[in-house]
């Protein structure tokens, strides 16, 4: 949350104003504070979580008590003693940046390694594969939905899920379980899916192919996609060719070209994939799932140093400002 978080204006780069969500604080001696110093001390304040005991939640929204905060008490050791403890503090933070960025690219690197790895494959099909539109082996169906929503919102045990884009994420592969239900009366305006069927976010973040473990009822944000032929396909195939940037860049070109960028049943039928046997087809699997289990290691290992970073900038400013460095 980025109430309590603190920035620095300089006046050389001109006027600001700032709204009713913002406070300016100005120093009102110079030769007792050094901005720096007090900018380095309030951000300590607010990473710590300082702040974030200063805030009432009662309106559904965060504001911080200017008088709690304004009680906050900094011990200002003499002019030169600030002047060097906030040179120690960028000279740290610098190196710091510097670990960040690269464990960044590195967390990056480690991602790109699966998507050029699964594009490597599907882009130099092997001999005797078929290439087929996804219309030909796949029932594609566009969710409803019920209007007024509101009216058919139910928590009664015969109330069916109600599949919407905020019950999944992106590292998602399966739907286990909704926020919501609607009345059973619901379903004529919608779309029921039923577990193993696929479902294909069509609007915002479009093209992210999800595979149901419970039934439900989709939206018109989601597309339903069921195997004409379970013999031609494995469902785990489908799933990582669906969700690769192979397929995701024709959705992409074929989104272009509409006023709202989104996908709907013609648009996915057209879209093309590589089919080989349904043997080479898991053997494919297996491989991209070991690689995927290797570059979650990976990221693991960076998102872990990124996490150490930030704790090591609240140590280090902890000892700052107790008079440890």
């Amino acid at each position: 949350q980025p109430v309590g978080r603190v920035v620095i204006f300089n006046k050389k780069d001109g006027d600001f104003s700032f709204s009713n969500f913002t406070s300016a604080i100005r120093i009102k001696n110079s030769r007792e504070l050094y901005f720096n110093f007090l900018h380095r001390f309030l951000f300590f304040s607010y990473i710590s979580g300082i702040t974030e005991k200063m805030q009432s939640h009662s309106t559904g929204i965060r504001n911080l008590d200017s008088k709690l905060y304004k009680s906050i008490e900094i011990s200002l050791p003499p002019l030169p003693e600030q002047h060097r403890i906030v040179k120690i503090l960028d000279e740290v933070f610098e190196g710091i940046e510097k670990a960040k960025k690269n464990a960044e690219k590195n967390l990056k690197n480690s991602k790109e390694i699966f998507k050029s790895y699964s594009q490597n494959i599907f882009e130099n099909s092997g001999k005797n594969w078929e290439d087929k539109k996804l219309g030909e082996i796949l029932e594609i169906e566009r969710g409803g939905s019920p209007r007024p929503i509101q009216k058919y919102l139910t928590s009664e045990a015969d109330g069916i899920n109600w599949i919407k884009i905020g019950d999944t994420k992106n590292v998602d592969k399966y739907i286990f379980k909704t926020n919501q239900k609607i009345k059973p009366e619901g379903l004529k305006k919608s779309r029921i899916v039923n577990i193993g069927d696929f479902i294909l976010s069509n609007s915002m973040s479009f093209g992210r192919p999800y595979i149901m473990k419970i039934s439900g009822a989709i939206h018109d944000g989601w597309l339903v996609l069921r195997e004409k032929n379970k013999n031609i396909i494995d469902k785990d195939y489908l799933y990582n060719i669906l969700g690769s940037p192979y397929v995701f860049n024709q959705f992409d070109k074929l989104a272009a070209g509409s006023t709202v960028r989104n996908l709907n049943i013609s648009l996915v039928s057209i879209v093309r994939i590589p089919l080989p046997q349904i043997t080479e087809q898991k053997s494919i699997v297996a491989k991209l799932d070991a690689l995927s289990a290797e570059t979650k290691k990976l990221e693991a290992i960076y998102q872990q140093k990124l996490a150490d970073l930030e704790e090591l900038k609240k140590s280090v400013l902890k000892k700052a400002f107790a008079g440890e460095v």
